[in-house]
């Protein structure tokens, strides 16, 4: 998480539009692109301004501008910084970035170390592979040597396609990852989520943890 402590003015445009004169805050810039702005003053279980992951965050000389697309019309939070006080970064440690909870964390970590239960031949390159948005679970390498994104859940919804489909979306935009493929893993996904995922072409997959781990063996599947 990155902290900094500014004299800056903020403006905002997307479903409104609002400016924030010149002051001293705090800019709270997190590890998924979560943007929260504060103020020593007034209220202080609100920020004054906020935008939720995933986002786009752009820096350059005296600015930073996070941008979030909301359906067709895209949300902008411009930072004017006039003198910077404090700029700190705090690793809050793999746990706390995961948010995951005890199974899902579970199921990456026992992937991580067999990612052919993903997909054939599958060898991982790295976990939390970095995005602009934030980092998709595990990044591996097929049978093929083709890229492809693994997102992880205890139970995969349309939202866990959506996200993979942005972090795919940025991710392909190197040049050397454009064909990346992404793989939905999960105990359970649901059966609209399978049905958008396949649409966008993105593959599901249904683990069992205790099988990935071997305290039991898979169920057995006969065909006529």
């Amino acid at each position: 998480m990155r902290l900094i402590v500014a004299r800056c003015s903020i403006d905002y445009t997307g479903r409104l539009t609002t400016h924030l004169p010149e002051a001293v805050r705090l800019l709270m810039i997190k590890a998924d692109g979560g943007v929260a702005v504060w103020h020593d003053g007034g209220s202080s279980v609100k920020p004054q301004n906020w935008m939720t992951p995933p986002t786009v965050i752009e820096e350059g000389d005296g600015q930073i501008v996070v941008r979030k697309l909301a359906g067709v019309t895209e949300d902008r939070l411009e930072i004017g910084i006039v003198e910077v006080l404090s700029d700190v970064t705090h690793d809050m440690g793999e746990a706390a970035a995961l948010e995951k909870d005890g199974v899902e964390r579970d199921l990456q970590e026992a992937l991580a170390a067999a990612p052919a239960w993903c997909g054939e031949g599958f060898r991982l390159v790295r976990r939390e592979w970095p995005t602009d948005i934030g980092p998709v679970d595990l990044m591996c390498r097929d049978h093929q040597d083709g890229w492809t994104a693994v997102e992880i859940k205890r139970v995969a919804t349309i939202d866990a396609v959506e996200q993979l489909t942005r972090y795919l979306e940025r991710i392909r935009r190197d040049p050397a990852m454009e064909f990346c493929a992404g793989v939905l893993a999960a105990q359970v996904i649901k059966p609209q989520a399978r049905v958008l995922a396949e649409a966008r072409g993105i593959a599901c997959v249904e683990v069992d943890l205790d099988v990935v781990r071997g305290d039991r063996e898979p169920e057995l599947t006969l065909f006529a």
